[in-house]
């Protein structure tokens, strides 16, 4: 037994050195890492002035949320009696969250770019507050599309589960609150928001899109609108469209940023799943119907049905292979 016992501490001893001298190897490893931070071309962001984390987005989008939907993201309990001190808290909160990272946003871009000076912090103080001051605003445009959900899904029970489940009124708050954001010129906090909306949903609305009240989406995934998206007053949208731009060039960064890429899409369309409709010189016409997997890439004129023709279907019998299996 005394053997046993000194075999095995010998044994861990050694697991112990060898897994010291492994890890004797790390700060020269860490070294060779911060030379590549330091002298190459590949991307690092090692600056005086941070740029907003995933933790701090998520943070931004969930208050923004309890702000838009009073009563129902809240940890606390709000009622009549706690309304002005509950929010209260909750907008000054947002608004330190908001301001810091507008301000370091801003920032960012004037040393990247060598700007004359912004008064960054000011100006992201700004922001923030006329950003906070189009929350009555959000809140109505947002009923709407909450509404236009509710009338088009009979499966909705109320609008609770609406607002608590849906993936697209999610998606739809996201985009609303980082459009308006991104309407001050606030560079990339907008698109880090959308881009955490698209992760949690499958939903990819870019910002920039401009979109009318009473939107809808169904179900949602895989869906993609792009930057200079059209979308007028009450479209619905079904999982898989994408609202995209024409094949691009290689150097289409060069030629085409700040030109329209994207379609128009005008009221009252339903676009659904699987469509596909390309180029910023696409028009669809009011009253459309674009039905599921088509590709769209000229206009549509208004009050026009779009659908592919019935696919040919072939059935087999599988009796015969069955019978020959049996007689083996």
């Amino acid at each position: 037994m005394v053997k046993n016992t000194l075999e095995l501490d010998k044994a861990c001893r050694t697991d112990a050195e060898v897994s010291a001298g492994i890890r004797a190897r790390l700060p020269e490893i860490a070294e060779q890492i911060i030379k590549d931070c330091i002298d190459t071309d590949a991307f690092s962001h090692v600056e005086y002035e941070p740029l907003t984390t995933e933790g701090y987005v998520s943070e931004i989008i969930d208050k923004f949320r309890e702000i838009l939907f009073p009563g129902y993201y809240e940890k606390e309990k709000l009622d009549p009696a706690n309304l002005k001190y509950g929010m209260g808290q909750s907008v000054s909160q947002l608004y330190d969250l908001l301001s810091e990272n507008i301000t370091h946003h801003i920032r960012h871009d004037c040393f990247k770019y060598h700007q004359s000076c912004k008064d960054c912090e000011e100006l992201g103080q700004k922001i923030a507050l006329d950003v906070l001051s189009s929350v009555p605003a959000l809140r109505r445009i947002l009923a709407t599309d909450v509404q236009a959900a509710f009338d088009g899904d009979p499966a909705a029970k109320g609008y609770d589960e609406i607002i608590f489940c849906y993936p697209g009124i999610y998606a739809i708050t996201v985009y609303r609150v980082a459009h308006e954001i991104s309407k001050h010129g606030v560079p990339m906090l907008p698109r880090i928001m959308t881009e955490h909306a698209h992760r949690e949903t499958g939903i990819d609305i870019h910002p920039g899109a401009q979109i009318g009240e009473r939107f809808a989406i169904d179900h949602g995934t895989g869906i993609v609108i792009g930057e200079t998206t059209e979308i007028g007053r009450n479209v619905r949208v079904y999982q898989g469209v994408t609202l995209g731009a024409l094949s691009l060039p290689k150097d289409a960064g060069k030629k085409l940023r700040g030109k329209k890429r994207h379609p128009t899409i005008e009221d009252d369309v339903i676009i659904y799943s699987g469509a596909t409709i390309l180029g910023g010189q696409t028009i669809i016409g009011a009253r459309s119907v674009i039905g599921g997997n088509v590709w769209i890439t000229g206009s549509v004129p208004a009050d026009t049905t779009v659908l592919l023709e019935n696919p040919k279907l072939v059935y087999k019998s599988n009796r015969s292979k069955i019978a020959i299996q049996e007689a083996g």
